[in-house]
């Protein structure tokens, strides 16, 4: 699967947790630089287990800020193997840049509070479908 995919296909990711419980959650790809750049900005819900899933080819440190976003969002920062590096909540309507203190790979948002809900932290592991992410 290329970094192009489409935003409206939905595809699953699983979360394994620390604690041995695995967390499905229904994701949109954001694979090119215009979708990424609007992100999940101007909606006014965001399903309980559904995200939005930030594709890149390549690590780097690009920051997340939530200008235009009406959603309070929980970000998670990716290395390539799918293992959480950071987990950070977002304000909505605010310009202060999120992200790690290392390059990642890919980042997934959902609902603020998400992760702490699904007992989900840093060091635990994101399966990605095949070709996604990798």
């Amino acid at each position: 699967m290329s970094p192009s995919a489409s935003p409206s296909a939905k595809y699953f990711l699983t979360f394994s947790a620390s604690g041995g419980e695995s967390v499905d959650l229904e994701v949109e790809i954001a694979g090119t630089p215009e979708e990424r750049s609007r992100g999940l900005m101007f909606r006014e819900t965001l399903g309980e287990n559904s995200g939005m899933f930030f594709l890149y080819e390549d690590d780097h440190q690009g920051g997340f800020w939530m200008k235009d976003t009406l959603v309070p969002l929980s970000i998670a920062f990716l290395l390539q193997d799918g293992a959480i590096i950071d987990i950070l909540d977002m304000e909505p309507g605010t310009t202060d840049l999120h992200r790690p203190m290392e390059r990642y790979r890919n980042a997934v948002e959902v609902n603020q509070g998400w992760f702490d809900r699904n007992h989900i932290a840093v060091g635990d592991v994101v399966e990605l479908p095949v070709g996604l992410g990798q």
